[in-house]
């Protein structure tokens, strides 16, 4: 299947810096922290910089399987396994795409419960979103890419606001360096993977690039940019916290707002809240876009209609997760079906398409 997309409706290939790093950078920025140091404690920074470098190789796959398809992951599956069970494996990627946005979206809502207005419903931030992103996806894919532009570009000098607590930190916490065993630090690269999730994405919106294969370099960036966004703040973290206060700090990148101190702000983590919503805004639409156009792509559908179930879907789920534990539970779901998505079924995936291409080249 080769679905053919008007030139008014592609973006240039510097774009995809944006989607990828957009995409990557989100709710799990909070608080990867603590679920890193898990196994690798002090060492975490490596296993991040470990986690970076196999999702790039990872990125470099997925150019390849969608160079080799000319095409989306919706049409690659259909042409390799067939049309059941082809799409079978498109309804399970869309509902991840969908779980995924409803997720971020119940994150950050639980975020500003805590910290900001405990006791207002969970409905309220859920009907708002409903109606900001419905709009914004109707908007086309371009709509979403500025989006992306817009958290990107406008939240990043919270990247240098967060430099501020160095000045009560002891890198001295760092050394040595590599106290865990090479198991310890890969299980850290492992939890670590799960904060890098968003390449994935780009399976689906490869087809709107212009002259996409040269947008691989591009992409490596973005995602490069995000492996020193987060190696940062896990040294700025571990310097700043004990191993110990890392394991009992759920959201340790907004406790650390809470140190800095500023003449005409007096609680800084409200105004980090605020900007966060921008920072996340890219994941939940690029999410909602994605599982949208792969339903209409499935089914005689038009998107919008696609849009509205899914959005449904985020309205009836969103106030259903009201304890820590079942948004925890739900997060583990999801982050470990990305993970195993990425880490194991896209090299699977990059070798059986390789052998059919193979085969079908023989006479």
């Amino acid at each position: 299947m080769n679905y053919e997309i008007k030139e008014q409706f592609k973006v240039g290939p510097p774009m995809v810096f944006f989607l990828i790093h957009g995409m990557q950078v989100g709710i799990g920025v909070l608080g990867f922290q603590r679920i890193v140091i898990e196994h690798s404690g002090y060492d975490g920074w490596i296993s991040v910089i470990i986690a970076g470098i196999g999702i790039s190789i990872i990125l470099s796959m997925i150019y390849s399987i969608l160079k080799r398809g000319n095409t989306d992951i919706i049409g690659i599956h259909q042409t390799l396994f067939g049309k059941w069970l082809g799409g079978l494996l498109n309804l399970i990627l869309i509902t991840y795409f969908a779980a995924l946005a409803i997720l971020v979206s119940r994150t950050y809502i639980e975020v500003v419960q805590v910290w900001i207005f405990e006791d207002m419903p969970p409905i309220i931030l859920t009907v708002i979103t409903v109606i900001f992103f419905y709009y914004l996806i109707l908007g086309g894919f371009r709509a979403v890419v500025g989006l992306c532009v817009f958290g990107v570009i406008l939240p990043s000098v919270m990247f240098f606001v967060m430099l501020l607590p160095l000045e009560y930190a002891h890198f001295i916490n760092l050394l040595p360096i590599w106290k865990h065993s090479v198991e310890e630090i890969l299980l850290g690269s492992k939890d670590t993977t799960l904060t890098f999730l968003g390449v994935e994405f780009l399976l689906m919106f490869y087809p709107f690039i212009k002259n996409a294969p040269s947008s691989l370099k591009w992409a490596q960036l973005g995602h490069w940019a995000t492996v020193y966004t987060y190696t940062t703040l896990m040294i700025i973290s571990l310097a700043f916290y004990s191993e110990e206060q890392l394991n009992r700090t759920i959201w340790a990148t907004l406790t650390l707002l809470k140190v800095i101190e500023l003449p005409f702000v007096e609680r800084f983590e409200y105004i980090g809240i605020s900007i966060w919503m921008i920072i996340i805004a890219p994941n939940i639409g690029l999410a909602f876009w994605a599982a949208s156009r792969g339903l209409k792509q499935m089914f005689p559908i038009r998107q919008r209609y696609a849009l509205c179930f899914f959005l449904l879907a985020l309205l009836i789920i969103n106030p259903l997760l009201q304890s820590r534990e079942a948004i925890g539970n739900f997060n583990n779901y999801v982050s470990n079906f990305g993970f195993y998505f990425l880490a194991v079924y896209i090299p699977i995936l990059f070798v059986t398409q390789l052998i059919v291409t193979k085969r079908s080249k023989k006479p």
